[in-house]
């Protein structure tokens, strides 16, 4: 069976929200926010992946650190970039 990729979204959000510790209302704040964005069912259901739970875990840490959620989405943004600028920069090193 062919590996359906950490971006795929499985999961609802009643089980995201015991996952990560925090409430259902938190998540769908979150979205509104745009610091994550779940896959969609036909219905309009949720669903989240596998990155995006590690999203939201990034976000739980965030706020225990002291961001409010402008903050933390500067640091997702930033950290994106960051990773983003790291792969080009392997990509264009010489192997060895």
């Amino acid at each position: 069976m062919a590996d359906r990729g950490a971006d795929v979204g499985v999961y609802a959000i009643s089980v995201v929200a015991q996952l990560v510790g925090t409430g259902q209302q938190n998540i769908r704040l979150y979205e509104r926010k745009g610091l994550l964005r779940p896959d969609r069912t036909a219905g309009g259901t949720r669903q989240y992946s596998d990155t995006d739970l590690v999203v939201l875990r990034r976000i739980g840490e965030l706020l225990e650190e002291g961001l409010n959620l402008a903050g933390v989405a500067k640091v997702l943004e930033l950290e994106a970039a960051n990773a983003l600028l790291r792969a080009e920069l392997d990509r264009r090193r010489p192997r060895r």
